[in-house]
């Protein structure tokens, strides 16, 4: 059913539900929500695509998505990081995607009040964050990965990513909402969302450097570390660095590509602010990604010399891309209870920021093969 117009000027609520049945469109039989046709699945844009799905009126698409989530996560509480058909091209575990399980799940509380749905992916929430904490790194920050070797988990890689733990450090205080909501609570995720969010508020120095990605330079803010006046100060930083007027915001500072999930994300981290004249702007300009059929090109290069034409690049329409618009329009209308879930309000006190003695290294770790992305996303 249509609520009518929400965003004025950018989308009707229609089309909301339009883009949300393009996501189920690519929906495969497993439940698994693949990027695009054919590609790979990883458990974060995944469970992006479930909450757009919930919102946007598909809640049996929703509902096969996360049970495609129980049923693939690994005894250590980790899921492959990515998956192609059914089959597993990248066992490595990342901790990022496995957190997010906790802020997806607290979304469909938020929407549906249905606690036995809690109930029922609590188990599977409490390996993924267990699997979490135990990566954490002397000062605060989460190891992004962990390597497979022969069906078991192996070698860590111990360095941070910026992005990832902040999504981690939102993941942590929806788990320990969701555990104070069961009356199971969870001290050592609670004090471990300190630790974390003291790096990202005051080491963000000991975190890889991927600074050249907008990821890295929004995602504190997104992820509820850093809020208030250091907030806006932060995105003050490098608006200009990231922020293309009419277009969105790019993906990555040197090159002149935009993307609709960066710029939708940073929709959320300012409407989160109370920013909401910035966000509307910023969700109109990335119109021009949209479709007909109200699926959303990934991204578009634009042309750098006067009066040439830019191009959609890469060819394809992405479930993500979609999801984080859906979720986007949500917050800034808030249509659904679920449009609080990166506002944050209803998750509570911050988390508790005991044993702060980290005994930092002298420097972060020496760099990584992959690059900095919430979801490992394209670079």
């Amino acid at each position: 059913m249509s609520h009518g117009p929400t965003t004025p000027g950018v989308l009707t609520w229609a089309q909301v539900e339009q883009t949300a049945a393009s996501i189920a469109a690519m929906q495969e039989p497993s439940g698994a929500v693949p990027w695009t046709p054919g590609e790979h699945t990883d458990v974060w844009n995944h469970l992006e695509s479930a909450m757009a799905l919930l919102v946007g009126g598909q809640p049996a698409a929703a509902d096969r998505a996360y049970a495609w989530v129980r049923e693939t996560q690994r005894a250590d509480g980790s899921w492959p990081m990515k998956v192609v058909g059914g089959e597993v091209e990248d066992h490595s575990g990342e901790t990022n995607m496995s957190a997010y399980v906790a802020v997806a799940t607290w979304h469909h509380w938020l929407v549906t009040r249905d606690e036995a749905f809690v109930r029922l992916m609590w188990p599977t929430v409490r390996r993924a964050l267990d699997f979490v904490v135990s990566l954490q790194l002397p000062f605060g920050g989460i190891a992004w990965s962990q390597e497979w070797y022969d069906g078991a988990p192996g070698r860590v890689n111990e360095e941070a990513l910026l992005a990832g733990s902040s999504s981690i450090h939102h993941s942590l205080r929806a788990g320990v909402a969701l555990a104070a909501l069961l009356g199971e609570e969870q001290p050592e995720w609670e004090l471990a969302g300190g630790r974390l969010g003291h790096a990202l508020r005051e080491h963000r120095d000991l975190f890889l450097d991927k600074s050249e990605f907008s990821m890295d330079w929004y995602y504190p803010v997104l992820g509820g570390a850093v809020r208030g006046e250091a907030a806006h100060a932060l995105l003050s930083e490098r608006w200009d660095t990231f922020v293309e007027p009419g277009l969105g915001i790019r993906c990555v500072s040197t090159n002149p590509w935009v993307t609709g999930a960066e710029t939708a994300e940073l929709v959320l981290a300012l409407e989160a602010l109370g920013d909401r004249e910035r966000a509307r702007r910023l969700l109109a300009d990335v119109q021009h990604l949209r479709t007909a059929e109200g699926s959303y090109w990934t991204g578009y290069v634009f042309s750098t010399a006067p009066g040439e034409a830019g191009v959609n690049w890469p060819h394809e329409h992405t479930t993500y891309t979609a999801a984080a618009v859906v979720l986007a329009v949500d917050a800034l209308t808030d249509t659904t209870p679920g449009a609080d879930v990166m506002r944050g309000t209803t998750l509570g006190p911050e988390l508790a920021e005991i044993g702060l003695e980290c005994g930092c290294p002298s420097e972060a770790g020496s760099g990584a093969d992959r690059v900095a992305g919430v979801a490992g996303r394209p670079a």
